[in-house]
């Protein structure tokens, strides 16, 4: 298929056209997710409203705006990527968000839930200051899920107000925002939005301005009424206009009813029901699985990952279940993470005790808060880049009342292909800043165990960190020992020079030391576990051993490990030793295989064995 201008070329289409683009669009999607992996069930439910989408409106002018966007696979391949999309989230290849530096047709840089409201308020507000009004028209796409975060209803309420003009589909792949109520709903919806009744509306309104109280009184009444047995009336008692639920595999549909929004020249919220998975039977309906996947086998489904060492994920859901087990104190909370953060096995387990609240952190960090207070010991399982989002809440609903809330989190460092929007580079640099807040890392298996059982009996607010997937160090390489309070603990006592290690970068260390032994270079190693607060006797000692202090750390340098360490020695102390930091410099990391994204970083062992030779040479 020609790639060059297919969103231009979709124009001319009958809708028996516009379906086969779909259908040959959801082919390539599946035979590139098959064998790099990506997102898939959300995706392929896009298809049809995002082929839509392009024939209706201008991409050139209108902003298309994708919440999250790793629903927009469909919009990459109409807008010139099809021979592209062979490197979908690999390294060096196209991303699996909108990225306006990979395409002028990707107006926003999306990888977090519940912005595109916000985005196409800000869009209306720029369209309206230019002057471009009914040139230009602002299209977001959102899934249901982002239905749940409070930053949607800020949003939704300036517009309500503003009525800036914009179209807001609301791709429902869940049924989780309203169910139909047949028939009657969908005509009514739908009449109620069309050209005709707007037009009738609006003269009726004008006319009863000259009737009595009374007769207006009914007539508003009347309306209410016909409004009251759709799903749309929370819309539209924010001041939006609703149309549907439409079906959102249903071509003449989804070109009429976005025809209509269009015209309108009012904020517009166009409710389509989707299947997820649409088109690959296998994944077809409400599968979490089918989400987010590996590469598989088209033909049977199955992945085709080999097994491994099980995740870091795993061994912290296993132990904190075994924990909850036993003490029904404790409880948790995950923000539409449940399998991500191995929460879901608690939920199934524990039902009354352990939550997913949906896509809303701020609320899933302030609602542990008075569980804290009333005797519970909650924890917080969410991603690092998440975690972000909750950052007001970490410090003014919990540290700032000293509760003991359990941070556990997740995909700490390099995520891999999901790229900018998702690596864990910041957790500790912004946690560092709270008072109050304990932080600490595991570095293998066994000590991750450690790491809950310590959480779980802490009397204070406290955070630790684990990478997606394995830990570096295997398990049993070193003895495991209980974590104490702002306690490092040496791994190697012997060599020239030392190394810090924190969480996942003490395994860094420890094949970074091995390949600087071939070259006749003994490393010691130390086993920081605690950054605040930090083990500033430990260290102070250390400077009375080693003038070459390197520190190993998957975050970021700014605020990050070795700043932590500088600030903690005295100033005499810290004149004789030269501290060399392998943490992340001050850019965003792109995508890709986690170990080629490490090697563009020169963080690999062997370049960072190179680097130290190389210095002390």
């Amino acid at each position: 298929m020609e790639e060059e201008a297919l969103f231009e070329k979709i124009k001319g289409m009958d809708i028996s056209e516009l379906e086969a683009i779909s259908k040959e669009i959801r082919e390539r999607i599946l035979d590139v997710v098959s064998h790099h992996g990506g997102h898939l069930s959300s995706t392929l439910g896009a298809t049809d409203l995002i082929v839509g989408m392009h024939y209706v409106f201008d991409v050139k002018k209108d902003p298309f705006i994708f919440d999250v966007s790793h629903q927009a696979y469909a919009h990459k391949l109409l807008t010139g990527r099809w021979d592209a999309f062979e490197t979908l989230r690999q390294f060096g290849g196209i991303s699996g968000y909108t990225k306006p530096d990979e395409s002028p047709y990707d107006y926003y840089i999306a990888g977090h839930s519940s912005t595109s409201i916000s985005l196409a308020v800000g869009a209306g507000k720029a369209i309206r200051l230019r002057g471009e009004e009914g040139e230009r028209i602002p299209v977001a796409m959102i899934g249901d899920g982002a239905m749940s975060a409070g930053m949607v209803y800020e949003a939704m309420n300036e517009l309500g107000d503003r009525k800036y003009p914009c179209v807001i589909v609301l791709n429902d792949n869940e049924m989780s925002i309203a169910r139909p109520i047949g028939a009657i709903s969908r005509i009514l919806s739908q009449a109620m939005a069309s050209p005709f009744y707007q037009r009738f509306k609006e003269r009726t309104e004008k006319m009863l301005e000259h009737f009595p109280d009374s007769a207006r009184y009914m007539a508003k009444r009347m309306e209410e009424g016909m409004r009251m047995i759709t799903p749309g009336i929370l819309f539209e008692e924010m001041g939006l206009e609703y149309i549907g639920p439409i079906d959102g595999h249903d071509m003449v549909q989804i070109v009429e009813t976005l025809k209509t929004a269009q015209a309108m020249g009012k904020p517009v919220i166009v409710h389509a029901q989707t299947t997820k998975g649409k088109g690959y039977e296998i994944a077809e309906g409400y599968f979490e699985h089918w989400h987010g996947v590996g590469p598989f086998d088209k033909t049977t489904g199955k992945s085709l990952k080999k097994s491994s060492r099980p995740s870091a994920t795993k061994i912290f859901s296993e132990k904190l279940c075994q924990m909850a087990q036993k003490d029904r104190s404790i409880v948790g909370v995950t923000a539409a993470m449940p399998s991500g953060t191995g929460m879901k096995q608690l939920m199934e387990r524990f039902p009354d005790r352990f939550w997913d609240v949906g896509i809303a952190e701020q609320h899933a960090v302030t609602s542990m808060g008075p569980l804290a207070k009333e005797g519970f010991k909650p924890f917080v399982a969410i991603y690092s880049t998440f975690l972000q989002r909750g950052y007001d809440q970490v410090i003014h609903d919990i540290a700032l009342m000293n509760l003991p809330v359990a941070f556990a989190i997740d995909r700490a460092g390099i995520v891999g292909e999901d790229g900018e929007t998702h690596q864990g580079a910041f957790d500790i640099s912004y946690l560092r800043a709270i008072p109050n807040i304990t932080l600490f890392a595991p570095r293998d298996d066994e000590t991750l165990e450690l790491a809950v059982e310590f959480a779980a009996d802490f009397p204070t607010p406290c955070a630790f960190r684990y990478p997606r997937g394995a830990m570096i160090l295997a398990p049993g390489r070193y003895r495991a020992s209980s974590f104490k309070t702002a306690e490092a603990e040496y791994l190697e006592e012997n060599g020239e020079i030392l190394f810090i290690g924190y969480g996942n970068g003490v395994g860094r260390a420890v094949e970074s030391a091995e390949i600087l032994k071939k070259s006749g270079v003994n490393a010691a190693i130390l086993d920081l576990r605690f950054v605040k607060p930090i083990d500033r006797k430990r260290l102070e000692e250390a400077a009375g051993r080693w003038s070459e202090w390197y520190v190993f750390s998957d975050s970021v340098k700014m605020g990050g490990v070795a700043s932590a360490i500088a600030e903690a020695l005295m100033p005499g102390t810290l004149e004789k030793v030269r501290i060399v930091s392998f943490e992340y410099e001050d850019n965003f990391i792109p995508h890709g295989n986690t170990m080629l994204v490490e090697e563009s970083l020169g963080l690999r062992p062997k370049q960072i064995a190179e680097k130290i030779l190389k210095g002390r040479s």
